[in-house]
């Protein structure tokens, strides 16, 4: 694609355009950050006011018969297993993605500690998003019981840091600064071979590149529902625990929603069967019932297409930048190989944040990671490849014109 005329006609000739119509999305802007948060479903609105003016409002308590409240988590996780290969009865959404990391890391290492009590390393990617690292050193904490995290990076690759002490495994399928993406069969492969258990956690994966936990025979997933899968700011996460492991232990965060009987008030715990142990505490309906909106959307495209034109416009991104904004400090940390490549573009700018504060002023919403990183989501089921020409317009002339230099772009809030 040499012009943007060729971009309309891409677009034109685009299986996955159709579903743009399906989402809100605000006018004169380019949206690439969905890699952080998806864009408004249109039928959310219409279900929030079902579920707060009818379910609530005239339903009150009986709702949670009524309504479905009380099969909810279980019935969104089949189908939010259908995006990343999980079978019927393996989901729940529940919760965020740090409990449920919690939850999944304490079931590893018990199982672990029955198997093997001599496995005390958990290793993980001295790069991976960092809540999936503090989980751990807070788990080690508790434990007391001389556990160790050990930190793959440049200078320790995977291969030498998986040995005879390793009992776990956690890894992001799709790094969130650079977007580099694991082939999670041969990695997880890699770690049974000795004796590690594989946590993964989805969050910058599912919905955007294909997932498949049972196929890759993955033994704990983990993920958020509110970047490529449109369900809203601070939406509830899921879990996915293989079925060899779901009843061997119960979680550690034994709340009354994960109890067989709940309704019995029993003084002791007895975990329900299944997957619904890993729930916990009474589950956020509001929040939870719009996740099934931007899971309708994810669930009406063929994956296939979502992969391909995800790494279309992940090529076109990169070659408009490097052809167009040559000359200016910019520096790819993206994959190039389309095999290690997740569904965002990272661009490493001395000034990235001022940089990516300069583009959202003008309508090219993306976001900024430290050190030094612009990120650009590229989600098919709403982007065209006229707005990636469009975008890195706008790119060009921020950096050509230097706007950036303004001092209210170097003024940072809270978020970045």
């Amino acid at each position: 694609m040499h012009t943007r005329a060729d971009c309309l006609q891409a677009d034109r000739q685009d299986p996955l355009a159709p579903l743009k119509q399906l989402f809100d999305l605000p006018p004169d802007v380019i949206y690439l950050d969905g890699n952080s948060l998806g864009v408004l479903p249109k039928t959310a609105a219409a279900r929030a006011a079902q579920v707060i003016g009818q379910e609530w409002g005239n339903g009150l308590i009986r709702s949670w018969n009524t309504a479905g409240w009380f099969e909810l988590p279980a019935r969104l996780g089949d189908k939010l297993g259908q995006l990343i290969g999980a079978g019927q009865g393996q989901v729940v959404v529940t919760d965020t993605t740090s409990l449920n990391l919690f939850k999944a890391l304490a079931a590893a290492l018990r199982i672990q500690q029955q198997a093997a009590p001599q496995r005390r390393v958990i290793v993980s990617e001295r790069d991976n998003f960092p809540t999936d690292l503090y989980m751990i050193q807070g788990m080690i904490d508790l434990l007391q019981q001389g556990y160790e995290l050990r930190l793959i990076d440049d200078n320790l690759p995977l291969e030498q840091a998986l040995d005879d002490s390793t009992a776990a495994l956690l890894l992001s399928h799709v790094n969130y600064r650079t977007g580099a993406m694991y082939d999670m069969a041969a990695v997880t492969a890699q770690a049974h071979a000795r004796g590690a258990l594989a946590i993964w956690d989805l969050a910058h994966a599912a919905g955007a590149v294909p997932v498949d936990v049972t196929g890759a025979n993955a033994d704990f997933a983990v993920g958020c529902t509110y970047k490529y899968l449109n369900a809203g700011p601070g939406a509830p996460a899921y879990i996915w625990v293989a079925p060899r492991h779901t009843d061997r232990f119960w979680q550690p965060l034994s709340g009354w929603w994960g109890h067989q009987r709940p309704f019995d008030m029993t003084a002791t715990y007895e975990p329900a069967g299944g997957i619904r142990r890993y729930l916990c505490g009474t589950q956020p309906i509001v929040s939870l019932s719009l996740v099934e909106c931007g899971l309708d959307v994810s669930l009406a495209a063929d994956m296939n297409e979502v992969r391909k034109k995800s790494l279309a416009l992940g090529d076109l991104f990169i070659e408009l930048t490097e052809n167009r904004c040559a000359g200016h400090p910019l520096t790819l940390v993206t994959p190039r190989e389309h095999a290690r490549r997740g569904s965002h573009v990272s661009i490493r700018h001395p000034h990235g944040y001022a940089v990516m504060q300069a583009l959202i002023a003008r309508g090219v919403i993306g976001d900024y990671r430290e050190p030094e990183v612009l990120r650009f989501g590229l989600t098919p089921l709403y982007l065209g490849y006229a707005d990636v020409w469009d975008a890195v317009d706008v790119l060009k002339d921020v950096l050509d014109s230097e706007v950036w230099k303004q001092p209210q772009f170097s003024q940072r809030g809270a978020v970045t």
